[in-house]
């Protein structure tokens, strides 16, 4: 395929612009001829890991599931583009572990406030009012990673300035 496979991990809270960033990036790397499929937490929820809930333990799962696709997925040359909220450090580390230098993590780094204004679904305001338990970064924590390889500033940043730096960071290790 011209490159080598690639786990491309975004972490960050629900409204971060994981999936934004993700899209975008897709569509670049396939655009310039690199073969690219992007894994969407929402999405894998509804088939992959539908009988799922939030609790930890089924967090931690979902992650795991997660990994063990996009590192089939790298395997055979893609370059997969993961958006998922994972909140649990250890939970990335395990993946970042069975994948091992094919992992990179890029934490989309979006503050509470803007994440909880940009809400399109009303999760944060739900959360907020008690109907969502464990909702990460309103009652469930989220861990940020302590050496992402690429850490975008989302609140003060252009998706085409994201998609610039995670493309620039592909390229140097896929090739």
């Amino acid at each position: 395929m011209g490159h080598r496979g690639l786990v491309v991990w975004f972490t960050g809270l629900s409204g971060a612009g994981k999936s934004t960033i993700a899209e975008a990036v897709e569509q670049h790397l396939t655009t310039h001829g690199m073969h690219a499929y992007r894994l969407d937490g929402d999405e894998l929820r509804t088939g992959l890991s539908s009988d799922l809930g939030f609790s930890p333990r089924d967090r931690e799962e979902n992650v795991r599931r997660v990994g063990e696709v996009a590192r089939l997925m790298a395997d055979a040359g893609l370059i997969v583009l993961v958006a998922l909220i994972s909140p649990y450090r250890s939970d990335r580390d395990r993946v970042r572990e069975r994948v091992g230098d094919r992992f990179v993590e890029v934490f989309v780094d979006t503050p509470l406030d803007i994440c909880e204004s940009r809400d399109p679904k009303g999760l944060y305001l739900r959360a907020r009012q008690g109907l969502i338990p464990e909702f990460t970064g309103v009652s469930a924590p989220y861990e940020e990673p302590l050496h992402p390889e690429l850490r975008i500033a989302a609140g003060s940043c252009t998706i085409d300035d994201a998609v610039s730096q995670v493309s620039e960071l592909v390229r140097q290790r896929c090739t």
